[in-house]
């Protein structure tokens, strides 16, 4: 029993399709999202108290929502930034669920991911979104900047356009310094600095790219976690960039589904859980190797990457997990949808032990 265990803290059933849900910061409260049968856009929030979850603030909007984020939002406004499947990108006011404070019409198709930095005290710089669409279009914005984004990764002329699945911020250790990496359903990964507005680096890892996170947003890149169809994830030692051999990876095979999403644990970078398209949740621990980079023959400097662990593994759904979010108060606190119309609030033990 010295390993952490994977405990089913309370279940809610709901009457709309999960796609997402995130801890509203300094609090016992989370919000879902979703679209319910009708084609309309559902909005709740909720509270765990005493064993139970409450439904405390809804909403129901005309467009469905398919994801969203508070890493723009400051801590006293909590504005909580969301993705539909119209390709607009809105901020609300939990306070005021109405109107949204801010609406551009980011895309021209479903917006499939959206992140933030900048916000919450995490990541230095101006609190800034970036979407991710099925136009294969990556858009960065500025919430104090109406309309237009501050920056559009988009294929050049003759290029394929492919569906974007996921986006994360990262390297947000100064002012200046900020990127966005982005992963695509022909298995591209793509690394954009925003300082220099170039693209860094690219790759494929031959599957759909789910899910793309780094460890920390607001340190200089250390990890990248990436996960796949075809129940395979990859995480790069982002430290040390080889000329002509990027980043250096390790390759885990897991869920034997597609593995939807990886989430690190905000009090500790190098665990994280993977959630399966079996409705399984995989706690990993990274470990790094004794030098973290090394000189090929001709001298020059390439990475060396870690090795994973599996600590604890659990089956919670039949479907598949939509969304993991952790929570950033309370250690081992989580929440998680799946695609049975169903949230769960989970509590992992002994993560402080590790």
């Amino acid at each position: 029993m010295d390993k952490p265990q994977i405990i089913l803290h309370v279940q809610k059933p709901v009457n709309y399709t999960l796609f997402d849900a995130k801890w509203i910061p300094c609090s016992a409260k989370f919000i879902a999202l979703g679209n319910y049968a009708r084609g309309t856009g559902a909005l709740q929030i909720f509270e765990v108290s005493h064993g139970d979850v409450k439904m405390v603030k809804e909403a129901e909007k005309s467009k469905s929502f398919k994801c969203g984020t508070f890493g723009a939002s400051s801590l006293q406004n909590r504005q909580f930034a969301t993705g539909d499947f119209t390709g607009k990108l809105q901020i609300w006011d939990l306070e005021t669920l109405d109107l949204p404070v801010y609406s551009a019409q980011g895309h021209k198709e479903i917006i499939n991911c959206i992140d933030g930095v900048g916000g919450l005290g995490i990541g230095e710089g101006a609190p800034e979104l970036v979407t991710g669409s099925r136009d294969g279009i990556v858009k960065v914005w500025d919430p104090r900047q109406k309309n237009d984004p501050v920056a559009t990764m988009e294929p050049g002329e003759g290029e394929t356009k492919r569906d974007c699945w996921t986006v994360a911020f990262g390297d947000a250790y100064t002012a200046q310094d900020r990127c966005v990496a982005a992963g695509y359903d022909n298995g591209d990964i793509k690394l954009f600095d925003l300082r220099s507005m170039s693209l860094r680096w690219e790759t494929n890892v031959k599957n759909g790219v789910c899910c793309l996170e780094f460890d920390r947003k607001d340190i200089k890149m250390n990890k990248l976690a990436a996960t796949t169809l075809e129940s395979k994830f990859h995480v790069y030692d982002m430290r040390t960039q080889h000329p002509t051999k990027g980043f250096a990876s390790l390759t885990e095979k897991a869920h034997k589904s597609t593995v939807w999403l990886a989430r690190h644990l905000p009090q500790n970078r190098d665990v994280f859980m993977t959630l399966g398209g079996n409705g399984s949740l995989h706690l990993w621990k990274y470990s790094y190797p004794s030098a973290r980079s090394k000189k090929d023959s001709d001298g020059v400097e390439s990475g060396v990457a870690g090795s994973v662990d599996l600590l604890q593994n659990v089956t919670l759904s039949t479907q598949p997990v939509s969304s993991f979010d952790w929570s950033p108060d309370k250690l081992g606190l989580s929440v998680c949808t799946a695609f049975d119309q169903t949230i769960r609030v989970i509590i992992t033990t002994k993560l402080n032990t590790l």
